[in-house]
């Protein structure tokens, strides 16, 4: 009986601690890079990324609308946007920006509120960084950190977000050299340009 009951103990501190371990998995943040080589000069990358930081939509095949929030009116340490993903508004992310460094054309952006995006906001981030290569080109990275609700979607989701960040910095390529704004009615097409 003694050791039934050592056994059954047993088991049921095996099965916690798995438990434990499976929860602390599950706060693991999904990380990857996309990077992008630009015909242009860092300044001006560095310009539509990072000084125009609320203007997003001008550049993202994906955001129909975008604004700065809380008396903002330019890219900066703490500056707030909205991201509208429709029309309605009603699914939208809200980042900050962070550690913004425009000497070294670097800066986290932190994601706040992730309206219905299915984000876990205390886990998802983006670092941007426009790293110069010579006088007319530069190099475009972007480096994501993002946990899913629920958090299981986010290895399913991974690919998906790749091929939204390396469309993006394509859109921002084609901004940066022609200063046409990027929307999902044109991008089709802009891709296909630059798949050439």
């Amino acid at each position: 009986m003694k050791t039934t009951l050592k056994i059954g103990l047993s088991l049921v501190v095996m099965l916690l601690s798995l438990n434990v371990i499976a929860q602390k998995k599950d706060k693991k943040v999904i990380t990857f890079t996309v990077e992008r080589k630009i015909e242009a000069a860092a300044e001006r990358v560095w310009k539509v990324v990072g000084e125009d930081f609320g203007a997003i939509a001008n550049s993202h095949p994906k955001i129909v609308s975008s604004n700065y929030n809380q008396g903002f009116i330019t890219g900066g340490e703490n500056a707030i946007r909205t991201c509208n993903f429709n029309e309605k508004g009603t699914k939208y992310l809200q980042e900050k920006q962070l550690e913004y460094d425009p000497e070294n054309y670097r800066f986290k952006v932190q994601i706040f509120h992730a309206g219905k995006v299915p984000l876990d906001t205390e886990y998802s981030y983006g670092v941007y960084k426009v790293t110069p290569i010579d006088a007319n080109s530069c190099k475009l990275s972007m480096t994501m950190g993002v946990r899913t609700k629920p958090a299981f979607l986010g290895p399913l989701a991974k690919g998906s977000f790749k091929k939204d960040i390396a469309d993006y910095l394509l859109a921002v390529e084609h901004h940066v050299l022609t200063g046409e704004n990027v929307t999902k009615d044109n991008f089709k097409a802009i891709k296909k340009k630059y798949s050439k």
